[in-house]
């Protein structure tokens, strides 16, 4: 069971928690993180996969460790997520009606997840929720701040739902460096001003932390395990088959 640790005050205080991101920006990660943690500390955890671009949830290695750590899995089974979304909406409800349940959201954050989530706004508790944008500066379509209040203007437009604050996740993988952890953190502040909603987190893999120390930010620093691992980093065979991620 991975340890999420938090230097400072947990971000996270509400009952539900809306992860959203574009493809590659980390926000799984932190969904499979927070929602493992929370697990390990007692807590009853539903997790709702409403990502269309990258059905990482679905697979079978994810299901059984999410199994294992008894976290509720609601996530289509079909090919089309669109088409298994309506009945999966009553169980929606149903997590969000058990009030002693934590509820984990991971959503797309391009179009066709903010119209997932939009097909879910009306069930979502406004007052007991924190909807989060996670941000990666160095993913396309989010280079700078301009770029990601743009994103975070549709997604509020098409997803029926106001983001209330930002996760800085700039990296690059194995590749990340303290500089590029800085560079993402400040444009994040940027686009926490341009919009108006706090910088609630940074968060970082254990191996970056390593390299931070001394580095103070303003919000907490989340550490987080890798558990959600793509193929290439686990073979030296390349090719398009395969699953998009692997578990660690």
């Amino acid at each position: 069971m991975p340890e999420l640790r938090v230097v400072g005050q947990s971000p996270f205080r509400k009952r539900v928690t809306v992860f959203v991101g574009h493809f590659g920006s980390g926000k799984t990660e932190i969904s499979l993180n927070f929602a493992l943690n929370a697990a390990g500390q007692g807590a009853k955890v539903s997790l709702v996969d409403l990502d269309v671009v990258k059905p990482y949830f679905r697979s079978r290695a994810a299901r059984a460790i999410l199994e294992h750590a008894g976290i509720e899995l609601i996530a289509p089974t079909g090919e089309h997520h669109h088409a298994d979304l309506p009945i999966l909406v009553p169980a929606i409800r149903d997590s969000f009606r058990d009030t002693s349940r934590r509820v984990i959201l991971d959503c797309g954050g391009d179009d066709t997840g903010a119209r997932a989530l939009g097909a879910i706004s009306d069930v979502v508790p406004e007052e007991d929720s924190e909807r989060l944008l996670v941000l990666n500066f160095r993913r396309p379509f989010t280079q700078n701040a301009g770029e990601a209040e743009q994103m975070i203007r549709g997604i509020e437009a098409v997803g029926r739902m106001k983001i209330t604050g930002l996760i800085s996740n700039t990296h690059l993988m194995r590749e990340t460096t303290p500089e590029i952890v800085m560079e993402g953190y400040d444009m994040a502040r940027e686009t926490a001003d341009r919009v108006g909603v706090p910088l609630v987190a940074v968060t970082v893999d254990e191996g970056t932390a390593a390299t931070l120390d001394g580095t103070s930010f303003d919000p907490p620093v989340m550490v987080l395990r890798r558990i959600v691992h793509p193929p290439f980093e686990q073979s030296p065979r390349t090719g398009t088959d395969g699953p998009l991620f692997v578990l660690n």
